[in-house]
Order: structure tokens, then C-alpha cells, then sequence
């Protein structure tokens, strides 16, 4: 019989990959995940926020920030489907220091998700803002708080039984509705005072970058949560192993049907990376475009506890207040869907770096579920604190998009180590497609040096400055 789990690798389970499209597509799924779980973050809100700062100049950055990172994705995708490795098994498997059982990739990510849990726990707080808008006293403490508890005990209540199919159909059916309404809004506002013109569009499509500092950061804060981010690219590899992917590859050998099946796979990989990724990229747009001709021609930028009624005037002004409420409930969908999603691949990832760390068998699959529904529990509780804490929830998913940049140079650096220290040789690219990884990388690099020299360098600099001037006298 074969195995019930999917990270344990059997020949019973191999199973040849389609060669029709249907049933190519009845696989797709994992991409999909990812897309559920940026758009409300990086697509609702930081892309919105830059095009209303911003206006048309910045739409090209974002279009990049989508497209660029997909490749490192599918190196990732490779390495899970060739080895059957989830992520923080590969993670430990890079050269360098370690700590105890774990490599220094795998402390680092921990690290950097403290900062990310400021990310989550401001879509929390657009939950809780939308649903104000609705219920105004849920404004006031303690029922906001009991909201925002109730919210993230919600979430917990869907994941912590940890059913693959559950994740995917649900995340589907989410990004799907909202992404009509959308489409439906930026169709309407052309026939509006608001409506995009074609020089407004061609600008947008034109690399430059923006002088203002403020609007830089916003860029780049939006360019790690915008498209795939680190932390989604690590999840994709648990997608495609409990989708099948790997399991249906089989334990890696010398034979030509291994091969034949490796590649099969991989192929199918591609093609759900790639949809999804015009999925997301096309949702992306559609923000940045609403957030440039009608936030920013009204000097309105959204921030605070505003954030949600500010949103709501892109929908207002194309299509008429009636759909203030409609927009509202896609709202709550769409935040929603991203904590569902994030939480998803939260409990894995953390799952598996404890089981790395030397918590518990990350193998044993009784251990995995056990730890996948502690966490599932554990993680919003975090969530809603800092939000209840912090209270600005555009400030803290901008925050965790900058933490989302750092992330990104381990999955890089890790990324380049698959492909050039542990691909299997049969599995090679074609070169087109890896001086496309090099591109990424170096681009995902530049940006993250920006990160740290206008974060570190900067204020240590303006920091050390008096003192400087004081020994000097």
C-alpha cells in the first residue's frame, strides 16, 4: 500500500506524470497557495500604497517585483520534486556554520520571522478594520480586542488539521472572486473623470525611480511582498510535496523512468508556477492602477486605522457607492484568504525548522501533525497581539515586507546552491533559464543591499555622527 505521508518517498506511490493539458491543469494547485497568500498583503495593500504615493511612475518596479522572483521559485520547486527534501531539510544542508542541529539559515529565518509576525498582524488589523466598517463598535476596546482574538482563533479553527485539499480549494475560491470584482472596478473607471489615460499607462511602463526617499522604501518594502516573497518561495516546496509531486517522482535512482519522471513533474511545476504567476501579476496591476489614478489624484494615501475606508474609495469612485459595502466584504476575502494561506505554510515551515532544531522527529508524520496543530494555534495569538499593540496595520505589512527582502538572500543563496551544488545532472536547465536565475538574483541582491544601507548604514551614521563632531572639538 502507499504511503499515507508525502515527505516519506515510496515506489509504491510513483505515478507517471499527465501528458494532456486537462489533466496537466487538474494538478495545478500549489502556485494558487502562494497567490492566496500575497494579495491581501502584497497586493491589496503595499502595491496600493505605492501607486498612491507614487502615482503611474512606480508601476513597472512592481510589474518586475512579480516577474523576477518566479524563477527562483522553480529552483526551489526542482530541488523538492528531485529530492523529495522539504524546505528546512534543504535549508540544513547548506554549507556553513551550525548551531546545535541546525544550519545558520535556519536560526537566521527565525530571527527575521519575529519581524514578519508584524507582517501577518497587520492583515489581523485589516480584518478587524473592515469588519468595523460594518459593526462600529467593534472600534472600542475590549470588543475590538475580543474581534480581533475571535479573528485569529478563526483561522486556527481551518488549519490546524492541516488538509492539503481544504488549503488549496479554499484559497481558489477566494482570490478568484475578489480578482473579478477588481477587474469589474478598473473596467468602470474608464468611464469616469478617473479614467487611466494612455500616457499615464506608457509612463508607468518606463524604468525610473523616484527621487523621495519615502517613496523608495515603499517600493522596496512592497517589492519583498509583492509577486512571491522568501517566505512563499520556502512554502512552495511543502505545497508541491503534499500536493504529490514528489512522491509521484519516487525515491531517486540511475534509471531513464526516474528521469522520465523527474522531468514530467517538473514540467507540471512549471506550468502551475507560471499561471499562478500571471494570476498574481495581473491582480498586482489592477491595485497599483486603481491605487495611481484615484488615490493619488485625490492626495489620499491609506494608513492607519483609515486604511480599509481609504481602500474602499478605489471601488466608490468607479463604480459608485454601492460598492463601498461590496468592496468591504471582498476586503474581509481577501485578508482573510492571505491569513488562511500564511498560516498554512506558517505551521509548516515552523514545524519543520523545530524539528530541525532538534525539537521533535519532523519525519514521524503522528509528531508532524501534532506540532503543524500546536502552531496552528500558537502563531495568530502573535498576530493579534502585535496588532492590538502596534495599531497601524499598512506600517507593520510594509515593516514585514522589508524583513520579506532579507529572507529573500538565504532562499537566493540557497537557490544558486541547489542548482550548482546538488542538481542532479540529468535535470540540467537550458541557459536561457539560468541567466534568467542570475538576473534574479542579482536584482533580489541590489535590493536588499538598499534595505541594509538605508536601515543600518544610514541611521548608524546619523547616529554616530555627534559623537564624531564631539571628539573632533
Amino acid at each position: 500500500m502507499p504511503s499515507s505521508d508525502p515527505y516519506l518517498l515510496h515506489e509504491s506511490a510513483i505515478k507517471e506524470p499527465p501528458t494532456k493539458l486537462w489533466d496537466k491543469l487538474s494538478y495545478i494547485g500549489p502556485g494558487f497557495i502562494l497567490s492566496a497568500s500575497i494579495v491581501g498583503s502584497g497586493e491589496l495593500v503595499a502595491t496600493t500604497i505605492v501607486g498612491a504615493r507614487a502615482g503611474f511612475v512606480l508601476m513597472w518596479f512592481i510589474i518586475f517585483s512579480c516577474l523576477v522572483k518566479v524563477v527562483v521559485q522553480l529552483e526551489f520547486g526542482k530541488h523538492a520534486i528531485g529530492t523529495g527534501e522539504s524546505t528546512m531539510a534543504s535549508l540544513n544542508s547548506l554549507p556553513g556554520p551550525r548551531l546545535g542541529h541546525a544550519n545558520w539559515s535556519i536560526w537566521v529565518w527565525l530571527l527575521l520571522m519575529i519581524a514578519k509576525m508584524m507582517q501577518v498582524g497587520g492583515i489581523v488589523g485589516g480584518v478587524v478594520l473592515a469588519l468595523v466598517q460594518f459593526f462600529p463598535a467593534l472600534a472600542q476596546m475590549p470588543t475590538k480586542a475580543i474581534a480581533t482574538y475571535a479573528i485569529a482563533a478563526s483561522v486556527s479553527l481551518l488549519i490546524y488539521k492541516g488538509y492539503y485539499l481544504l488549503i488549496e480549494k479554499v484559497s481558489l475560491l477566494m482570490i478568484g472572486t475578489f480578482t473579478l470584482f477588481t477587474l469589474a472596478s478598473l473596467i468602470a473607471l474608464q468611464t469616469t473623470d478617473f479614467a487611466i489615460t494612455s500616457g499615464e499607462l506608457a509612463s508607468g511602463l518606463i524604468p525610473s525611480l523616484p527621487t523621495e526617499t519615502v517613496l523608495l522604501l515603499a517600493a522596496i518594502g512592497a517589492f519583498g511582498i509583492t509577486g512571491v516573497g522568501g517566505d512563499e518561495i520556502m512554502a512552495y516546496n511543502y505545497w508541491l510535496i503534499e500536493k504529490g509531486y514528489a512522491k509521484y517522482t519516487g525515491p531517486s535512482n540511475d534509471t531513464k523512468d526516474w528521469e522520465r519522471r523527474a522531468k514530467g513533474w517538473i514540467r507540471i511545476m512549471y506550468w502551475d508556477a507560471i499561471l499562478a504567476m500571471i494570476a498574481y501579476t495581473g491582480m498586482t496591476v489592477m491595485f497599483y492602477l486603481l491605487g495611481a489614478a484615484i488615490l493619488n489624484r485625490q492626495g489620499q494615501v491609506p494608513a492607519g486605522e483609515e486604511l480599509i475606508s481609504t481602500l474602499g474609495n478605489m471601488y466608490t469612485e468607479s463604480l459608485g457607492p454601492w460598492a463601498r459595502n461590496v468592496f468591504i466584504c471582498g476586503a474581509i476575502v481577501v485578508l482573510y484568504s492571505t491569513l488562511f494561506a500564511a498560516l498554512a505554510a506558517w505551521t509548516r515551515m515552523f514545524a519543520d525548522a523545530l524539528g530541525r532544531v532538534g525539537c521533535y522527529d519532523f519525519q514521524n508524520l503522528t509528531s508532524r501533525k501534532r506540532a503543524i496543530a500546536i502552531a496552528a494555534w500558537v502563531i495568530p495569538v502573535g498576530w493579534a497581539t502585535l496588532f492590538l499593540q502596534m495599531k497601524n496595520p499598512a506600517l507593520m505589512i510594509i515593516s514585514g515586507g522589508l524583513a520579506t527582502v532579507v529572507i529573500l538572500l538565504i532562499v537566493v543563496y540557497a537557490a544558486l546552491h541547489f542548482r550548482y551544488r546538488r542538481l542532479d545532472q540529468r535535470l540540467l536547465p537550458t541557459r536561457v533559464y539560468d541567466i534568467t536565475l542570475w538576473i534574479s538574483s542579482v536584482a533580489i541582491f541590489l535590493v536588499a543591499l538598499y534595505v541594509v544601507y538605508d536601515n543600518v548604514y544610514v541611521p548608524a551614521k546619523a547616529y554616530l555622527a555627534p559623537a564624531a563632531t564631539e571628539v573632533a572639538n
